[in-house]
């Protein structure tokens, strides 16, 4: 179906550039509390996600007492982000972001799709809990996407794969390549236009999400994640309707 346009932010087209370097990694006992969440934009928790995966890109991640983090976590937790990302064993955000317990949200599902279950977890880590920024992370060689470009039946897989299909299709028709998941550019194309389409799924079944947005409270953005070397490209959106759920 097609989703209307949403004046706050309901967008289409991908946009995907590198980030550069964003300074010096924090200190090791740098978790997250009450007061540094406040004291957050979005824009600092964009910037936090970036420099996390430039130090995990560089083979630099920050030293952290887990176990330290995980006793501090237990009285209350203050992450700066959710992220909806793909189940994928490649492809962890704690760790391509470089984040400790207590840190981010992480929503995981094959294909990072988005049901009304996902929504009202991020509803939730945004709203209640004062998350500043909900990131979509999806990945090259997706074995969901292959699944949807290759129309897969199997089980309760098949209602997720049709999630991803407005991409596929978008994705044949911007390649011009052959529906196969042997066709790697198409591939690769179907998985970033499906960062973007579940982006606007989450717009689209959110009036919370698109309210907090509107007020500037929280950011939305996408990513995709090159699995050798684990830099991850951001993905905006542009206004315009878009195709989905």
């Amino acid at each position: 179906m097609k989703i209307p346009s949403l004046s706050v932010a309901c967008f289409a087209l991908a946009i995907i550039f590198s980030p550069s370097s964003y300074g010096e990694a924090p200190p090791a006992s740098a978790g997250m509390t009450k007061a540094r969440q406040d004291a957050m934009t979005p824009s600092d928790a964009w910037r936090r996600l970036k420099e996390g995966n430039d130090r995990f890109v560089a083979g630099r991640p920050v030293h952290r007492d887990l176990l330290e983090q995980a006793r501090l976590a237990a009285a209350g937790q203050h992450p700066f982000a959710a992220i909806v990302s793909c189940l994928d064993s490649r492809a962890a955000p704690e760790q391509v972001f470089d984040q400790g317990i207590g840190d981010i949200f992480c929503a995981r599902v094959a294909g990072n799709v988005v049901n009304n279950d996902i929504v009202g977890s991020l509803e939730y880590a945004c709203n209640v809990a004062g998350a500043k920024l909900v990131v979509v992370v999806g990945h090259e060689s997706c074995g969901a996407v292959k699944g949807a470009v290759d129309r897969v039946k199997l089980g309760k897989l098949t209602g997720l794969l049709e999630k991803i299909e407005p991409a596929v299709v978008a994705a044949k028709r911007e390649t011009g390549g052959t529906r196969s998941s042997s066709d790697h550019a198409l591939v690769r194309r179907a998985a970033v236009d499906n960062v973007t389409l579940q982006m606007s799924a989450i717009l689209h079944k959110s009036k919370i999400l698109r309210t907090m947005l509107a007020k500037g409270e929280i950011a939305l953005v996408g990513g995709f994640q090159d699995l050798k070397t684990g830099r991850v490209t951001w993905v905006k959106l542009e206004e315009g309707g878009a195709s989905g759920h």
